[in-house]
């Protein structure tokens, strides 16, 4: 790895991936009547991080080597399996907690409905967050690794630049009814919430991926992620009652964001660990 055209290549991807969003919302100022999270400005926002990484492979030295493409599903099958389980495991235990205190209402829910749309909703992810993880986790955090960065130092440039990212998004392509329906407070606080719930499953994305050497591992954990809890609260299969959505919200609660970044440190543990053997088979 040439660590000059490496830091070069996370600049511009950086500055990049933060400034396209706000020539989106830009863009979409001077077209009107447009359709909610439909807009070319959004669309752009989208697209851009991936298509960027694409040309910084291609043209710009840094090459594919460490895409992270490879399944290797035979070696680090038991990794998959954690990363499938660690959402739905974490979710019930916050439902559960909530069933406990009352402050969830489970009387909207609908087993049928709610599998039949998470099975729906996990095919969409699994193949959409391809393209997503092969910029956060296949490219930027593999690029952190390969210039020896500390952990907390990866786990803070990634979740940050992942985090603000989405600044736009929260601040002005996504609806103020779709962002009540997750907690009710205004946009500049959502989004601070939000990015702070990133940087936390940043830890956990991370070690996933670094424990099995794959984007496939985290592009699974995402799509479950997408699948089991956005739907769960927006789509109203549960009522959290007001005032609780902080504490046990399964998309930004504080219950779930501790679970998610004790799993994260275990997670860390156990490839620090698995790094050690490596290094000294005998011991």
């Amino acid at each position: 790895m040439n660590r000059t055209r490496t830091i070069r290549n996370l600049w511009i991807f950086s500055l990049v991936a933060l400034g396209i969003g706000w020539l989106g919302v830009g863009l979409d100022s001077q077209l009107p009547d447009q359709q909610e999270e439909e807009t070319l400005g959004m669309a752009i926002w989208l697209v851009t991080p991936l298509l960027l990484v694409v040309i910084l492979r291609t043209f710009f030295g840094d090459g594919w080597k460490d895409a992270a493409l490879k399944l290797r599903l035979s070696s680090q099958w038991r990794w998959y399996v954690v990363a499938l389980f660690i959402f739905p495991v974490v979710t019930l235990l916050s439902m559960a907690v909530g069933a406990l205190t009352g402050w969830v209402d489970f009387t909207p829910f609908d087993a049928g409905a709610y599998f039949s749309t998470f099975a729906m909703l996990l095919g969409i992810n699994l193949l959409k967050n391809v393209f997503e993880e092969s910029v956060w986790r296949g490219y930027l955090t593999a690029k952190l690794i390969g210039l020896k960065v500390g952990d907390w130092g990866i786990y803070l440039v990634a979740g940050l630049v992942r985090g603000l990212w989405h600044l736009p998004y929260y601040l002005e392509f996504l609806p103020a009814e779709a962002m009540y329906t997750v907690l009710p407070v205004s946009k500049g606080w959502f989004a601070a919430v939000a990015i702070g719930s990133m940087l936390v499953w940043t830890v956990m994305f991370t070690e996933i991926f670094r424990l099995t050497g794959s984007v496939w591992s985290v592009v699974l954990l995402h799509a479950v992620e997408d699948a089991v809890i956005n739907h769960l609260v927006i789509d109203g299969f549960v009522v959290l009652q007001p005032g609780t959505e902080i504490l046990l919200s399964p998309i930004c609660g504080i219950l779930p964001t501790l679970l998610y970044l004790l799993i994260g440190l275990w997670l860390r543990r156990m490839r620090m660990r698995q790094e050690s053997r490596e290094a000294n088979p005998f011991d």
